[in-house]
């Protein structure tokens, strides 16, 4: 009986040894393009983005609980890719900040950057569009030229085409 109970020990050793060896063996989740920091975004700053930002550039809008977000924002990285040019991907937190909205980067393959909505949201939200009736995915595509395109869920291929040019 004592052998038995020793083997019965010894195999609970080893199964978790195993388990904490497979556990350090899994990768760690990270975010696409390096990203490690999330800027804060507040009333001014979109009017900062559409004087001197990057162009041509797409903002995506949303929430940590956004389920076609992700999708939509793979339609722009598709496009950009398909165009083979360094162009500006975004993802802008509503909900969440700091590492909290980094963790969110992992859903968004292509990612050149991150905001998170730092203040009171409604008026944060007014300062981009006094329009947007709070519906994400939320996307707004700015040309070379400097031209909008404001779109609920994913750009049109249409769309895309003329922000890319």
């Amino acid at each position: 009986m004592k052998s038995l109970s020793n083997a019965l020990l010894w195999l609970c050793l080893l199964l978790v040894g195993a388990s904490a060896c497979a556990q350090s063996a899994i990768p760690k989740p990270t975010t696409t393009a390096g990203i490690t920091e999330v800027v804060d975004f507040d009333e001014t700053t979109w009017a900062q983005l559409l004087k001197s930002g990057p162009r041509p550039a797409a903002y995506l809008f949303t929430t940590s609980y956004c389920s076609t977000c992700p999708d939509a924002f793979a339609t722009l990285n598709a496009a950009v890719t398909q165009k083979h040019q360094a162009i500006q991907l975004v993802a802008v937190m509503m909900d969440v900040t700091g590492k909290q909205a980094l963790r969110h980067a992992l859903h968004f393959q292509g990612l050149t950057q991150m905001f998170a909505f730092d203040g009171f949201e409604p008026a944060i939200r007014h300062s981009v569009d006094p329009a947007w009736p709070n519906i994400t995915p939320y996307i707004v595509l700015i040309d070379q030229k400097g031209t909008v395109q404001r779109f609920i869920g994913p750009p049109t291929p249409k769309a895309l085409r003329a922000w890319l040019g």
